[in-house]
């Protein structure tokens, strides 16, 4: 009766971790800190926010892991468990949720088709126990100065950007590649700064070159290239949705270059980054503003346009006024706007009427 009794207790405990056991992982796989924002977000809006996120429609059990708030919230006051206890997992409902094996307790639920791997659930963990920091949305952080990190092959960084490069590389088990060759560092750099490889006399005139300002002179030629402009408006002609037709129908033609030329010269004459931004929405407010500060607003105008016999005037005016909000918020904010056209977003901290509250400013354009 005696061996009956330790074997049932045996199974007991057997069971019971099979549904409560922590997740292991190399410590080695993880970061030795966690951030937030980097390694956390993601997973809690890839698996979490659909169902605990911004959306009041698709919430469930009026839980929101998008609110540090809600997390601080005790889930069991009498036995000090919250929704998440900074420094203690096993207090944290959160970790005891992703962590169980318990079908009816695991979350997200099986029916979600969603799952975190163990090395999530571990890096949850890990978070908590640092003290579960959280952090603001990354385009609502204001930059600061960052430390360099350690580094064990000290005489590698000729910069501060080397030492991040490097520390990243030593971690992953990794050394930097061998210096690239002079003919290799002109051709690269060269493709960088103006999309254009070096000709045969500038490769020979770099070699032949032997001061200590060797480097420093090709990249200040290449910068001072007309090339170097048009090589950077390729980027921004893309975020601006550049085009030379209307999009619609037969597509015609309309004459939009001049605005890219605007970008190529804002470029090579190195305008500061708040007029750029300025000017594109709204140089025509400006005094007295200048044919170049009006030219630049067309970067509103680059949204598809319909010429179309028996198109709607006022439907695709409104269109046109959500394109240019989204295209705003993703140029200059950072932050996707489009979900929030038609919904509260489900993963971006924007409600639906925040969308039209700033869509107002283009709706208002003549």
């Amino acid at each position: 009766m005696s061996h009956l009794f330790t074997r049932c207790l045996s199974l007991l405990f057997v069971l019971s971790v099979s549904v409560w056991m922590p997740h292991a992982v190399c410590a080695d796989d993880l970061p030795q800190q966690v951030d937030f924002n980097f390694h956390i977000r993601p997973i809690l809006s890839d698996r979490c926010f659909h169902c605990h996120g911004p959306d009041h429609e698709n919430r469930q059990a009026d839980l929101r892991l998008d609110n540090p708030d809600q997390l601080n919230q005790f889930v069991d006051e009498d036995a000090g468990v919250r929704y998440v206890t900074p420094g203690k997992p096993e207090l944290s409902e959160l970790y005891r949720r992703i962590s169980s094996h318990d079908e009816f307790e695991v979350m997200p639920p099986q029916d979600s088709n969603l799952s975190l791997s163990e090395r999530e659930i571990s890096l949850v963990k890990k978070w908590i126990e640092q003290g579960a920091e959280w952090k603001d949305h990354w385009s609502f952080i204001s930059l600061k100065p960052v430390p360099l990190p350690e580094v064990k092959q000290t005489d590698w960084p000729r910069n501060r950007i080397d030492y991040f490069v490097l520390n990243r590389l030593e971690r992953e088990g990794l050394s930097p590649s061998p210096a690239a060759t002079r003919e290799q560092w002109i051709r690269r750099v060269s493709f960088d700064l103006t999309g254009l490889p070096p000709t045969p006399e500038e490769i020979d005139a770099f070699l032949k070159d032997d001061s200590e300002k060797a480097y420093e002179n090709v990249v200040d030629r290449l910068l001072a290239s007309p090339h170097y402009g048009e090589r950077m408006a390729v980027d921004w002609l893309d975020v601006a949705r550049y085009a030379d037709t209307y999009g619609y129908q037969s597509d015609v033609y309309r004459a939009m270059w001049p605005w890219r030329d605007w970008v190529v010269n804002a470029f090579n004459q190195n305008l500061p980054y708040d007029d750029f931004i300025t000017w594109q929405l709204a140089g025509d407010l400006l005094p007295e503003p200048t044919r170049d500060q009006i030219l630049a607003t067309a970067f509103n105008r680059h949204h598809r346009q319909t010429n179309e016999g028996g198109s709607i005037e006022e439907e695709f005016r409104t269109e046109y006024v959500a394109d240019r909000t989204q295209t705003f918020g993703t140029a200059f904010l950072g932050l996707t706007l489009e979900c929030s056209k038609c919904h509260d977003h489900k993963f971006d901290p924007v409600t639906q009427k925040e969308f039209y509250q700033l869509s107002s400013y283009f709706n208002s354009i003549d």
